[in-house]
């Protein structure tokens, strides 16, 4: 019986345990022999040159960049990538004829890219590496939004990024506050506002919240391995890093694990 031999590289558990399920309920022939959270991992497992069919990948990594894998050791297996990354991205995938899924990854569109796997060709490998130069070079070039249009009563104004402490969605809408604690209603997703915004600077912590690395005050440790955030200016609501970011945001804030 033929066997595909299957890598998941997903730091975020639920997500890489989500992934494998569905996988294994639309092929049983397939086969999760391992799952990898961060490059250096993935760089000491694919050193070891285990025989292996396909990688799924997802693109943001909580030690970087799952790109900078492809810079530090040979991976001959074909990749589908998994990405919440925006538009202007997905569009480098198109045109260099990779695959990818947009998270959250439905079903259907898993088994398509499956499907299309198996039809995958060895001539089709050399296409890929030179699709994963391209899109590292697209990236390293993405400028990121500097200011936001925003209203103020009838008229419009410019808020400089730099001024910005943090996004957060409430009932339904995006909002700004800078760092004089002024609010603006944004006519933007929480999804876009993390793309647009240079994650250098931004970090989204949960679902509901963007923040700026000046605008944190403090840190706490807080129940269920989460972190209790105080900001500046002060927020009307919790301030909580959901579980399943914590180790995301301590790297990101510049622990080294």
């Amino acid at each position: 019986m033929l066997t595909y031999k299957v890598v998941i590289i997903e730091d975020e558990p639920p997500a890489a345990k989500r992934l494998k399920k569905m996988l294994l309920s639309i092929d049983s022939n397939i086969e999760v022999i391992q799952i990898l959270d961060s490059v250096e991992a993935s760089v000491e497992f694919f050193e070891t040159k285990v025989e292996l069919d396909l990688i799924f990948m997802d693109i943001q990594l909580g030690d970087g960049i799952s790109f900078e894998i492809f810079g530090q050791t040979k991976i001959t297996a074909p990749v589908i990538f998994t990405t919440a990354f925006d538009e202007y991205t997905m569009q480098a995938f198109k045109v260099n004829s990779l695959d990818y899924l947009l998270k959250p990854i439905e079903t259907e569109e898993l088994a398509g890219a499956f499907e299309q796997f198996k039809n995958y060709t060895n001539q089709q490998k050399d296409t890929q590496a030179l699709a994963i130069d391209d899109l590292m070079l697209s990236l390293q070039q993405k400028k990121y939004k500097e200011r936001f249009l925003v209203k103020k009563g009838k008229s419009l104004c410019i808020v400089q990024t730099h001024d910005i402490a943090y996004f957060y969605s409430d009932e339904g809408y995006a909002h700004i506050t800078t760092t004089d604690g002024t609010v603006h209603i944004i006519d933007h997703t929480l999804d876009h506002l993390e793309a647009m915004t240079d994650p250098e600077h931004f970090y989204r912590v949960n679902r509901k919240l963007i923040i700026s690395l000046n605008s944190i005050a403090s840190v706490h440790e807080y129940f269920n391995s989460r972190l209790k955030l105080h900001l500046t200016p002060a927020t009307q609501f919790e301030t909580v890093v959901s579980r399943e970011r914590v180790k995301k945001f301590k790297l990101w804030l510049g622990a080294d694990s």
